[in-house]
C-alpha cells in the first residue's frame, strides 16, 4: 500500500534520472520535501546540490565553468564533475559527481555530513531524509508528525492539532506502543491505528499551521494531557473507545481518552 502511494512523487523523478540509475528516491530535508528528483545508485543516495544546499540554509550556489561552487557564511563547497571530486571546506573527497539536465549531484550522505548534517533512511518514506545543523528536531519526526496532525485534524484550530501530535508523542513514551513517531503512526499490530494511514491521506502536503502544531508538540507544549487516543463522533462511533478507555476532554471535534 505504501509503496503504491509513494509512485506519485517519484513518477516525476524518474523522467530526469541518468540511464545507469537504480531508481529516483524521495529526499526531504528538515520534515519539507525537495521538488528536484534524486536518485540511489548501488546503494548510494545522490541528491540535487543547490536543491540540498538551499534546503540546509543560506548557500549562494553558482557554476564557473567547470564545477559548482557554494558558499555560507561559515563554509564553502565545489563539485567536480570532471574529476570527481567534492572539496568542502578544503577537504576533498573521491566520489562520483554528476550533472543531468543541468543539475549537479553529489553523495547525499557524504555532502550532508561533511557539513554537520544528519541523514537517516526512512523505510516509511522510502527515501532519505536529512537533519539540518542544529535543527530542534528530527527530520523525520517532523515530516510524519505533522503530516499526520494534518491528515487527522487539519481542519481545527492551532491548540486541537498540537493535541493530536501529543497522542502520537505519548504512544512513543508509552510501554505499550512502538518507540518511535513513524512506527507510532504506521502501527498495525492490531490493526491500522489511524485512518489517514490507509486512506493514503497521510503523505498529503501538511499546512504551515500543522507544521508549527508539529514543532510545538515536539518542544514540549501540551493540550492533550495523557492522552493516548482520540476520535471524532461525527465521523466515527469510537464505541471501543467509549467503553474501554477513560475519557478526558473535548477539542475541537475531537474527543481524547488516556
Amino acid at each position: 500500500m505504501k509503496r503504491k502511494l509513494l509512485c506519485g512523487l517519484l513518477a516525476a523523478a524518474s523522467l530526469c534520472l541518468p540511464v545507469r540509475a537504480a531508481r529516483p528516491a524521495v529526499l526531504q530535508v528538515d520534515g519539507a520535501l525537495l521538488e528536484a528528483p534524486a536518485y540511489v545508485e548501488e546503494g548510494t543516495a545522490y541528491a540535487p546540490l543547490r536543491d540540498l544546499l538551499e534546503a540546509l540554509g543560506d548557500w549562494s550556489v553558482w557554476w564557473d565553468g567547470s564545477a559548482a561552487r557554494a558558499v555560507s557564511e561559515d563554509a564553502s563547497l565545489s563539485a567536480d564533475p570532471d574529476g570527481n571530486i567534492l572539496t568542502v571546506n578544503g577537504k576533498r573527497f573521491s566520489c562520483t559527481v554528476d550533472v543531468v539536465e543541468g543539475r549537479t549531484y553529489v553523495p547525499l550522505r557524504l555532502t550532508a555530513e561533511a557539513l554537520g548534517a544528519d541523514v537517516q533512511w526512512d523505510p516509511w518514506l522510502d527515501g532519505a531524509a536529512v537533519t539540518s545543523p542544529g535543527a530542534e528536531h528530527s527530520a523525520v519526526d517532523a515530516f510524519w508528525l505533522s503530516r499526520i496532525i494534518h491528515a487527522e485534524s487539519g481542519g481545527e484550530a492551532l491548540e486541537g492539532q498540537i493535541a493530536v501530535g501529543n497522542v502520537v508523542l505519548n504512544r512513543v513514551e508509552s510501554p505499550d506502543f512502538p518507540d518511535s513517531v513513524p512506527e507510532v503512526i504506521f502501527d498495525d499490530e492490531h490493526g491500522v491505528q489511524f485512518e489517514p494511514v490507509a486512506n493514503g491521506t497521510v503523505l498529503n502536503e501538511p499546512t504551515e499551521l500543522s507544521r508549527e502544531a508539529a514543532r510545538r508538540a515536539l518542544s514540549g507544549e501540551n493540550t492533550a494531557g495523557d492522552a493516548l487516543y482520540f476520535f471524532a463522533p461525527a465521523l466515527s462511533q469510537g464505541s471501543w473507545i467509549d467503553s474501554s478507555r477513560t475519557y478526558r476532554q473535548t477539542i475541537g471535534c475531537h474527543r481524547f481518552y488516556q
